[in-house]
Protein backbone atom coordinates (compact mmCIF):
# COMPACT_ATOMS: atom_id res chain seq x y z
CA UNK A 1 0.00 0.00 0.00
CA UNK A 2 1.65 2.71 -0.86
CA UNK A 3 2.56 5.74 1.38
CA UNK A 4 1.21 8.85 -0.14
CA UNK A 5 -1.87 6.53 -1.22
CA UNK A 6 -5.80 7.16 -0.72
CA UNK A 7 -5.89 3.82 0.62
CA UNK A 8 -3.44 4.23 3.32
CA UNK A 9 -4.97 7.60 4.52
CA UNK A 10 -7.83 6.22 4.65
CA UNK A 11 -6.81 2.85 6.44
CA UNK A 12 -5.80 4.82 8.88
CA UNK A 13 -8.64 7.12 9.41
CA UNK A 14 -10.88 3.72 10.50
CA UNK A 15 -7.78 2.05 12.35
CA UNK A 16 -8.01 5.49 14.71
CA UNK A 17 -11.77 5.49 15.16
CA UNK A 18 -11.26 1.40 16.39
CA UNK A 19 -8.63 2.43 18.72
CA UNK A 20 -10.54 5.41 20.00
CA UNK A 21 -13.65 3.29 20.64
CA UNK A 22 -12.24 -0.04 21.98
CA UNK A 23 -11.09 1.56 25.52
CA UNK A 24 -14.73 3.48 25.44
CA UNK A 25 -16.44 0.03 24.83
CA UNK A 26 -14.04 -2.89 26.37
CA UNK A 27 -12.04 -0.90 29.28
CA UNK A 28 -14.62 -1.90 32.18
CA UNK A 29 -15.15 -5.20 30.43
CA UNK A 30 -11.47 -6.68 30.20
CA UNK A 31 -11.89 -9.50 32.87
CA UNK A 32 -9.01 -11.35 34.43
CA UNK A 33 -6.26 -10.73 36.69
CA UNK A 34 -5.04 -7.43 37.85
CA UNK A 35 -1.73 -7.84 35.94
CA UNK A 36 -3.62 -9.28 32.97
CA UNK A 37 -6.16 -6.37 32.92
CA UNK A 38 -3.39 -3.42 33.13
CA UNK A 39 -1.62 -5.27 30.37
CA UNK A 40 -4.75 -4.96 28.20
CA UNK A 41 -5.55 -1.40 28.67
CA UNK A 42 -2.52 -0.25 28.25
CA UNK A 43 -2.38 -1.90 24.67
CA UNK A 44 -5.47 -0.32 23.79
CA UNK A 45 -4.20 3.15 24.80
CA UNK A 46 -1.02 2.20 22.72
CA UNK A 47 -3.04 1.51 20.08
CA UNK A 48 -4.81 4.46 20.13
CA UNK A 49 -1.33 6.47 20.20
CA UNK A 50 0.03 4.83 17.55
CA UNK A 51 -2.75 4.70 14.79
CA UNK A 52 -3.37 8.72 16.00
CA UNK A 53 0.05 9.67 15.13
CA UNK A 54 0.71 7.79 12.35
CA UNK A 55 -2.31 9.67 11.03
CA UNK A 56 -0.97 13.07 11.66
CA UNK A 57 2.35 12.28 10.19
CA UNK A 58 0.46 11.29 6.83
CA UNK A 59 -1.81 14.20 6.70
CA UNK A 60 1.87 15.93 7.26
CA UNK A 61 3.42 14.06 4.77
CA UNK A 62 1.17 14.39 2.13
CA UNK A 63 0.69 17.99 2.90
CA UNK A 64 4.59 18.55 2.38
CA UNK A 65 5.23 15.93 0.36
CA UNK A 66 8.56 15.05 2.28
CA UNK A 67 8.92 11.15 1.66
CA UNK A 68 7.29 9.77 -1.99
CA UNK A 69 7.50 6.18 -0.87
CA UNK A 70 8.20 3.32 2.18
CA UNK A 71 11.85 2.95 1.00
CA UNK A 72 12.33 6.83 1.66
CA UNK A 73 10.50 6.92 4.65
CA UNK A 74 12.47 3.79 6.12
CA UNK A 75 15.83 5.03 4.69
CA UNK A 76 16.27 1.83 2.08
CA UNK A 77 16.19 3.51 -1.13
CA UNK A 78 19.20 3.73 -3.25
CA UNK A 79 19.02 5.31 -6.51
CA UNK A 80 22.80 5.44 -7.48
CA UNK A 81 24.57 2.89 -9.67
CA UNK A 82 27.81 3.88 -10.06
CA UNK A 83 29.37 7.45 -9.50
CA UNK A 84 32.23 7.82 -11.45
CA UNK A 85 34.93 10.88 -11.19
CA UNK A 86 33.67 12.73 -13.87
CA UNK A 87 35.92 15.79 -13.80
CA UNK A 88 35.46 19.21 -13.03
CA UNK A 89 32.41 19.85 -15.47
CA UNK A 90 31.13 16.89 -14.55
CA UNK A 91 30.64 14.97 -18.33
CA UNK A 92 33.72 12.72 -17.52
CA UNK A 93 35.00 13.95 -21.19
CA UNK A 94 32.21 12.26 -22.32
CA UNK A 95 30.86 14.07 -25.77
CA UNK A 96 27.65 14.61 -25.42
CA UNK A 97 26.37 15.53 -28.34
CA UNK A 98 27.67 12.10 -30.19
CA UNK A 99 25.34 10.29 -27.67
CA UNK A 100 22.11 8.50 -29.13
CA UNK A 101 18.76 10.20 -28.75
CA UNK A 102 17.44 8.42 -25.78
CA UNK A 103 13.53 7.93 -25.96
CA UNK A 104 11.66 7.49 -22.58
CA UNK A 105 8.01 5.71 -21.68
CA UNK A 106 5.88 8.22 -19.87
CA UNK A 107 3.00 7.23 -17.59
CA UNK A 108 0.36 9.48 -15.66
CA UNK A 109 1.85 10.48 -12.22
CA UNK A 110 -0.58 9.11 -9.66
CA UNK A 111 -1.04 11.44 -6.00
CA UNK A 112 -2.03 14.62 -4.97
CA UNK A 113 -2.14 17.21 -7.65
CA UNK A 114 -0.54 14.62 -10.59
CA UNK A 115 -4.23 14.87 -12.59
CA UNK A 116 -4.87 18.67 -12.12
CA UNK A 117 -4.28 21.44 -15.07
CA UNK A 118 -3.58 18.34 -17.80
CA UNK A 119 -1.82 16.24 -15.56
CA UNK A 120 1.80 15.24 -15.02
CA UNK A 121 3.81 12.50 -16.43
CA UNK A 122 6.64 10.00 -15.47
CA UNK A 123 9.67 8.30 -16.85
CA UNK A 124 12.45 6.27 -14.73
CA UNK A 125 15.24 7.72 -16.58
CA UNK A 126 19.28 5.81 -16.40
CA UNK A 127 21.37 8.91 -16.47
CA UNK A 128 23.84 7.27 -19.24
CA UNK A 129 26.20 10.02 -17.48
CA UNK A 130 25.52 10.32 -14.04
CA UNK A 131 25.10 6.52 -12.85
CA UNK A 132 21.66 7.82 -11.23
CA UNK A 133 18.27 5.72 -12.13
CA UNK A 134 15.45 7.69 -10.87
CA UNK A 135 12.30 8.95 -12.02
CA UNK A 136 11.48 12.22 -13.40
CA UNK A 137 8.23 14.21 -13.51
CA UNK A 138 7.22 16.03 -16.65
CA UNK A 139 4.48 18.75 -17.02
CA UNK A 140 3.29 20.37 -20.53
CA UNK A 141 2.34 23.56 -21.04
CA UNK A 142 -1.66 24.13 -22.08
CA UNK A 143 0.06 25.62 -25.74
CA UNK A 144 2.55 22.16 -25.82
CA UNK A 145 -0.02 20.24 -28.41
CA UNK A 146 -2.08 23.13 -30.00
CA UNK A 147 -1.44 22.80 -33.67
CA UNK A 148 -0.70 26.30 -33.67
CA UNK A 149 2.36 25.61 -31.23
CA UNK A 150 3.85 22.10 -33.79
CA UNK A 151 7.07 23.54 -34.46
CA UNK A 152 7.32 25.55 -31.22
CA UNK A 153 10.31 25.09 -28.62
CA UNK A 154 9.12 25.70 -25.54
CA UNK A 155 11.78 27.17 -22.52
CA UNK A 156 12.09 24.70 -19.35
CA UNK A 157 12.50 24.51 -15.84
CA UNK A 158 13.64 22.15 -13.55
CA UNK A 159 12.27 22.10 -10.12
CA UNK A 160 13.81 21.02 -6.65
CA UNK A 161 12.08 20.44 -3.48
CA UNK A 162 13.57 20.38 -0.11
CA UNK A 163 15.07 18.35 1.86
CA UNK A 164 13.65 16.00 2.97
CA UNK A 165 11.51 15.74 -0.28
CA UNK A 166 9.99 14.35 -3.15
CA UNK A 167 10.46 15.15 -6.59
CA UNK A 168 5.93 15.41 -6.69
CA UNK A 169 5.84 18.14 -4.11
CA UNK A 170 6.14 21.19 -6.85
CA UNK A 171 2.64 19.74 -7.93
CA UNK A 172 1.06 18.17 -5.55
CA UNK A 173 1.92 20.77 -2.45
CA UNK A 174 3.12 24.09 -4.28
CA UNK A 175 0.13 23.55 -7.24
CA UNK A 176 2.82 24.95 -9.60
CA UNK A 177 0.71 23.80 -12.53
CA UNK A 178 -2.44 24.87 -10.89
CA UNK A 179 -1.68 27.96 -10.50
CA UNK A 180 0.35 28.35 -13.99
CA UNK A 181 -1.71 27.10 -16.06
CA UNK A 182 -4.60 29.68 -16.75
CA UNK A 183 -1.91 32.43 -16.84
CA UNK A 184 -0.02 30.63 -19.34
CA UNK A 185 -3.41 30.06 -21.27
CA UNK A 186 -3.69 33.94 -20.64
CA UNK A 187 -0.23 34.62 -21.99
CA UNK A 188 0.70 36.53 -18.64
CA UNK A 189 3.51 33.90 -18.23
CA UNK A 190 5.44 32.12 -20.75
CA UNK A 191 4.27 28.30 -21.64
CA UNK A 192 7.40 26.48 -19.90
CA UNK A 193 8.25 22.96 -19.78
CA UNK A 194 7.71 21.97 -15.87
CA UNK A 195 10.30 18.96 -14.95
CA UNK A 196 10.90 17.49 -11.55
CA UNK A 197 13.45 15.16 -10.91
CA UNK A 198 14.44 13.01 -8.06
CA UNK A 199 16.81 14.49 -5.94
CA UNK A 200 16.94 11.88 -2.98
CA UNK A 201 18.78 9.77 -4.25
CA UNK A 202 21.09 8.20 -1.21
CA UNK A 203 19.17 6.97 2.10
CA UNK A 204 18.93 9.37 5.04
CA UNK A 205 21.67 12.00 3.40
CA UNK A 206 20.86 14.69 1.39
CA UNK A 207 23.59 14.98 -1.98
CA UNK A 208 23.58 18.73 -2.16
CA UNK A 209 23.50 18.23 -5.52
CA UNK A 210 27.29 17.74 -5.78
CA UNK A 211 29.01 15.55 -7.35
CA UNK A 212 31.18 13.26 -5.45
CA UNK A 213 33.00 10.62 -6.67
CA UNK A 214 32.53 6.83 -5.36
CA UNK A 215 29.21 8.04 -3.72
CA UNK A 216 26.85 10.13 -6.36
CA UNK A 217 26.82 12.40 -9.14
CA UNK A 218 24.18 14.31 -8.18
CA UNK A 219 24.72 17.16 -9.99
CA UNK A 220 25.26 15.61 -13.39
CA UNK A 221 22.23 14.01 -13.29
CA UNK A 222 20.25 17.00 -12.65
CA UNK A 223 22.57 19.38 -14.87
CA UNK A 224 23.38 16.56 -17.86
CA UNK A 225 20.93 13.70 -18.03
CA UNK A 226 17.75 15.14 -17.22
CA UNK A 227 18.50 18.16 -19.61
CA UNK A 228 19.20 15.48 -22.39
CA UNK A 229 16.53 13.64 -21.98
CA UNK A 230 14.26 16.27 -21.75
CA UNK A 231 15.27 17.41 -25.22
CA UNK A 232 15.39 14.26 -26.67
CA UNK A 233 11.91 13.71 -26.12
CA UNK A 234 10.12 17.12 -26.03
CA UNK A 235 10.13 20.43 -28.08
CA UNK A 236 12.28 21.64 -25.65
CA UNK A 237 14.61 25.24 -26.28
CA UNK A 238 18.59 24.99 -26.14
CA UNK A 239 20.30 25.50 -22.96
CA UNK A 240 21.11 28.09 -21.35
CA UNK A 241 18.75 30.38 -22.92
CA UNK A 242 15.67 28.46 -22.54
CA UNK A 243 16.41 26.79 -19.26
CA UNK A 244 16.15 27.36 -15.61
CA UNK A 245 16.01 26.06 -12.15
CA UNK A 246 14.55 26.27 -9.06
CA UNK A 247 13.80 25.66 -5.67
CA UNK A 248 12.75 25.78 -2.19
CA UNK A 249 14.65 25.38 0.93
CA UNK A 250 17.46 22.99 0.05
CA UNK A 251 16.24 22.62 -3.73
CA UNK A 252 16.93 26.88 -3.34
CA UNK A 253 20.61 26.04 -2.82
CA UNK A 254 21.00 23.58 -5.50
CA UNK A 255 19.21 25.77 -7.72
CA UNK A 256 21.55 29.12 -7.17
CA UNK A 257 24.82 26.47 -7.13
CA UNK A 258 23.81 24.94 -10.67
CA UNK A 259 23.05 27.69 -12.39
CA UNK A 260 26.22 29.91 -10.85
CA UNK A 261 28.71 26.73 -11.76
CA UNK A 262 26.69 26.22 -15.27
CA UNK A 263 26.16 29.04 -16.88
CA UNK A 264 26.74 26.99 -20.09
CA UNK A 265 23.07 25.21 -18.65
CA UNK A 266 21.25 27.44 -16.84
CA UNK A 267 20.67 31.23 -18.12
CA UNK A 268 18.56 31.86 -15.16
CA UNK A 269 17.66 30.26 -11.23
CA UNK A 270 15.12 31.16 -8.40
CA UNK A 271 15.82 30.40 -5.17
CA UNK A 272 12.93 30.23 -2.23
CA UNK A 273 14.60 30.49 1.33
CA UNK A 274 17.93 29.38 0.24
CA UNK A 275 21.21 29.59 1.80
CA UNK A 276 24.81 29.49 0.35
CA UNK A 277 26.79 27.43 2.62
CA UNK A 278 26.22 23.60 2.09
CA UNK A 279 26.20 23.14 5.98
CA UNK A 280 22.85 25.00 5.81
CA UNK A 281 21.44 21.56 5.86
CA UNK A 282 23.15 19.11 8.46
CA UNK A 283 22.58 16.00 6.53
CA UNK A 284 24.40 17.23 3.27
CA UNK A 285 27.05 15.39 1.99
CA UNK A 286 28.62 18.86 -0.18
CA UNK A 287 29.39 19.77 3.88
CA UNK A 288 31.02 16.60 4.86
CA UNK A 289 35.02 18.74 4.34
CA UNK A 290 35.96 22.23 3.57
CA UNK A 291 37.05 21.31 -0.48
CA UNK A 292 33.39 20.58 -0.95
CA UNK A 293 31.88 22.95 0.71
CA UNK A 294 33.77 25.66 -1.39
CA UNK A 295 33.40 23.58 -4.56
CA UNK A 296 29.16 23.73 -3.97
CA UNK A 297 29.16 27.00 -2.43
CA UNK A 298 27.40 29.61 -4.65
CA UNK A 299 28.98 32.62 -3.08
CA UNK A 300 32.23 31.34 -3.33
CA UNK A 301 31.32 30.19 -6.57
CA UNK A 302 30.24 33.41 -7.94
CA UNK A 303 33.35 35.40 -5.78
CA UNK A 304 35.94 32.92 -7.76
CA UNK A 305 34.86 32.92 -11.58
CA UNK A 306 37.39 34.18 -13.93
CA UNK A 307 34.48 35.44 -15.66
CA UNK A 308 31.10 36.51 -14.39
CA UNK A 309 28.40 34.08 -15.36
CA UNK A 310 25.91 35.28 -17.97
CA UNK A 311 22.92 34.33 -15.13
CA UNK A 312 19.46 35.56 -13.82
CA UNK A 313 19.11 35.13 -10.35
CA UNK A 314 15.73 35.18 -8.13
CA UNK A 315 16.49 35.46 -4.71
CA UNK A 316 13.87 35.30 -2.10
CA UNK A 317 13.96 35.05 1.86
CA UNK A 318 12.93 35.98 5.33
CA UNK A 319 15.62 37.29 7.76
CA UNK A 320 17.72 34.59 8.82
CA UNK A 321 16.03 32.28 6.51
CA UNK A 322 17.58 32.79 2.96
CA UNK A 323 17.74 37.01 3.13
CA UNK A 324 21.32 37.41 4.18
CA UNK A 325 22.15 34.71 1.81
CA UNK A 326 20.37 36.63 -1.59
CA UNK A 327 21.97 39.84 0.00
CA UNK A 328 25.55 38.26 -0.38
CA UNK A 329 25.09 36.76 -3.49
CA UNK A 330 23.73 40.40 -4.62
CA UNK A 331 26.88 41.71 -3.44
CA UNK A 332 29.28 39.57 -4.91
CA UNK A 333 27.56 39.52 -8.61
CA UNK A 334 29.21 41.89 -11.34
CA UNK A 335 27.89 42.06 -14.71
CA UNK A 336 26.70 40.26 -16.41
CA UNK A 337 25.62 38.67 -13.36
CA UNK A 338 22.20 39.38 -12.74
CA UNK A 339 20.45 39.75 -9.14
CA UNK A 340 17.16 40.33 -7.99
CA UNK A 341 16.32 39.90 -4.15
CA UNK A 342 12.88 39.60 -2.60
CA UNK A 343 12.30 40.36 1.22
CA UNK A 344 9.75 37.87 2.84
CA UNK A 345 9.03 39.65 6.16
CA UNK A 346 9.16 37.28 9.41
CA UNK A 347 5.12 38.07 9.75
CA UNK A 348 4.90 35.85 6.36
CA UNK A 349 5.36 32.54 8.43
CA UNK A 350 8.09 30.26 8.46
CA UNK A 351 9.93 27.76 6.64
CA UNK A 352 7.04 25.83 5.16
CA UNK A 353 5.04 25.14 2.01
CA UNK A 354 2.53 28.23 3.11
CA UNK A 355 5.39 30.49 2.36
CA UNK A 356 6.69 29.55 -0.77
CA UNK A 357 3.73 28.47 -2.53
CA UNK A 358 2.23 32.30 -2.84
CA UNK A 359 5.69 33.21 -4.53
CA UNK A 360 5.35 30.39 -7.52
CA UNK A 361 3.34 33.32 -9.44
CA UNK A 362 5.92 35.96 -9.20
CA UNK A 363 9.06 34.37 -9.38
CA UNK A 364 7.30 33.02 -12.93
CA UNK A 365 6.35 36.04 -14.16
CA UNK A 366 10.08 37.09 -13.58
CA UNK A 367 11.27 34.35 -15.52
CA UNK A 368 8.84 35.00 -18.16
CA UNK A 369 10.33 38.96 -18.38
CA UNK A 370 14.22 37.36 -18.06
CA UNK A 371 14.22 34.56 -20.46
CA UNK A 372 12.61 37.17 -23.09
CA UNK A 373 9.63 35.37 -23.79
CA UNK A 374 7.30 37.97 -22.16
CA UNK A 375 7.01 41.54 -20.73
CA UNK A 376 6.33 41.50 -17.44
CA UNK A 377 6.86 43.49 -14.91
CA UNK A 378 8.27 42.70 -11.98
CA UNK A 379 9.74 45.01 -8.85
CA UNK A 380 11.54 44.35 -5.53
CA UNK A 381 10.38 44.35 -2.45
CA UNK A 382 13.10 46.11 -0.06
CA UNK A 383 13.16 45.08 3.62
CA UNK A 384 11.13 48.66 5.56
CA UNK A 385 12.97 49.55 8.62
CA UNK A 386 9.97 49.16 10.24
CA UNK A 387 8.06 46.64 8.74
CA UNK A 388 4.11 47.35 8.57
CA UNK A 389 1.78 44.17 7.44
CA UNK A 390 -1.41 45.98 8.42
CA UNK A 391 -4.18 45.07 5.86
CA UNK A 392 -2.19 42.78 4.38
CA UNK A 393 -3.24 39.36 3.22
CA UNK A 394 -0.73 36.04 3.62
CA UNK A 395 -0.09 35.75 0.25
CA UNK A 396 0.85 39.20 -0.61
CA UNK A 397 3.23 38.72 2.53
CA UNK A 398 5.06 36.03 1.60
CA UNK A 399 5.51 36.80 -2.09
CA UNK A 400 6.76 39.93 -1.14
CA UNK A 401 4.13 42.31 -2.81
CA UNK A 402 3.34 43.55 0.84
CA UNK A 403 6.65 45.30 1.13
CA UNK A 404 7.17 49.16 -0.59
CA UNK A 405 8.70 47.84 -4.05
CA UNK A 406 12.09 49.30 -5.10
CA UNK A 407 14.69 49.13 -8.21
CA UNK A 408 16.26 46.00 -8.33
CA UNK A 409 19.81 46.06 -8.11
CA UNK A 410 21.65 44.76 -10.97
CA UNK A 411 25.64 44.26 -11.09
Amino acid sequence: MSLTGTPFLYTLVVLSVVALALPLALWSRVRGPRLLRAAARTLMLLFAQGTAVALVFVVVNNANNLYDNWADLLGTGDHVQQAANLGADGTGGIALKRLPKMRQTFEPATGPGMRAAGGVRVTQLKGRVSGVNAEVYVWLPPQYDEPAYRHHRFPVVELLPGYPGSAKAWFGSLHVNEQLEPLMRDGQIAPFILVAPRTNLLAGVDTGCANIPGTVNADTWLSVDVPMMVMDNFRAESAPRGWAVAGYSAGAHCAAKLAVAHPDRYGAAVSLSGYNDPIGERDSLAAQNPTLRAENNPYLLLRKAPVPPRISLYLSGQPHDGYEAAIALEQAAKAPTTVHVVYIPRSAGGHTMALWRPQVVPAFRWLTEVTGLGHVRAGRAAPPRSPSTAGARPAELASGTASRAGAVRRR
